[in-house]
C-alpha cells in the first residue's frame, strides 16, 4: 500500500504543478494565448469530468458503501469546494501582458490569486487521490485533467505578475508553488480511500461532489466565456462521448 501512495502522491504533486507552471510559462513565452483553443480544451475536460463523475465515481461510490454515504460525500465535496471557491476567489481576468499603469495593483492580485489556486488544490487532490482507489487509470485520467484546468489558472498568476514587471524566474516559482498542495492532497485521499469501504465510498463521492463543482462553476463558464462560434459545446459534448468510451473501454 506504501509504495502505492508515494505513486499517487508524486503524480497528484505532478499534475498540480505542471498545470499552473505551463500556465505560467505560455504567459511569460508568448504572451498571450488563443481563446478559441482554450475554449475547447476546457470545455473537452468538462464532458470527460462529467462523464467520469456519473459514468464511474459516483456509481462507484454507491456500490463501495450505500446511497446515503455516496450521497454524504457528494455534499461534502461540493460544500468543501464551494468553501473555499468562496473564502480564496481565483477568478481569471486577463491573459495579455502589454503592461499597465496599475502595477503593484495587479502584482498584488498575482499573489492573491496563487494563493487563492493553492488553497483549490488540496481539496482537488484529494479527489484524485480517491478515485486512484477505483482504478489507478481512472486517477490518472483525472490527473491530466485536473492539469489541464490548472492552465489557465497558472495563465492567471503569470498575466498579474507579468503586468506587475516581476521577473520570469519569480514568475515561474510561485506557479511551482501554487501546484505543490494538489500532491498534499493527493496523499490524504489515498489515506481515506484505503481506510474503510465506508471511507472509500465517502472518498468517491467527495471526489464526485468536487469535480462537479469544478465543472460547473469554472469549466463550463470559461469555456463559453473564451468561445468563438461554438467551440465551447463542441469541445464539452466530444468530451463526454470520449469520456464514456474511455471508461467502457477500461473495464
Amino acid at each position: 500500500m506504501f509504495p502505492y501512495l508515494v505513486t499517487i502522491t508524486l503524480i497528484g504533486l505532478l499534475s498540480g504543478i505542471s498545470g499552473t507552471t505551463i500556465g505560467g510559462l505560455i504567459v511569460v513565452l508568448l504572451k498571450k494565448v488563443e481563446k478559441k483553443s482554450l475554449s475547447v480544451l476546457l470545455g473537452f475536460s468538462a464532458g470527460i469530468m462529467v462523464s467520469i463523475t456519473f459514468v464511474e465515481l459516483i456509481p462507484e461510490s454507491i456500490a463501495e458503501g450505500s446511497l446515503i454515504t455516496a450521497f454524504a460525500g457528494l455534499l461534502l465535496g461540493i460544500g468543501m469546494i464551494g468553501f473555499v471557491d468562496v473564502k480564496f476567489p481565483h477568478r481569471h481576468f486577463s491573459f495579455n501582458c502589454d503592461g499597465d499603469k496599475e502595477k503593484a495593483r495587479y502584482l498584488k492580485t498575482g499573489i492573491l490569486l496563487g494563493t487563492g489556486i493553492a488553497m483549490h488544490n488540496l481539496p482537488e487532490g484529494v479527489a484524485i487521490g480517491a478515485s486512484f482507489m477505483v482504478s489507478f487509470e481512472v486517477g490518472l485520467t483525472l490527473a491530466v485533467l485536473m492539469a489541464i484546468h490548472n492552465l489557465p489558472e497558472g495563465m492567471a498568476v503569470g498575466a498579474a505578475m507579468c503586468i506587475g514587471e516581476i521577473k520570469a524566474l519569480r514568475i515561474i516559482i510561485v506557479t511551482i508553488l501554487a501546484g505543490i498542495p494538489m500532491g498534499i492532497g493527493a496523499l490524504l485521499g489515498g489515506l481515506l480511500g484505503g481506510v474503510s469501504d465506508v471511507a472509500l465510498s465517502l472518498g468517491l463521492g467527495f471526489a464526485a461532489g468536487a469535480m462537479l463543482y469544478i465543472v460547473f462553476d469554472e469549466l463550463i463558464p470559461d469555456a463559453h466565456r473564451r468561445m468563438e462560434g461554438h467551440t465551447a459545446i463542441t469541445g464539452i459534448l466530444a468530451g463526454i462521448i470520449i469520456g464514456i468510451l474511455f471508461i467502457n473501454l477500461l473495464h
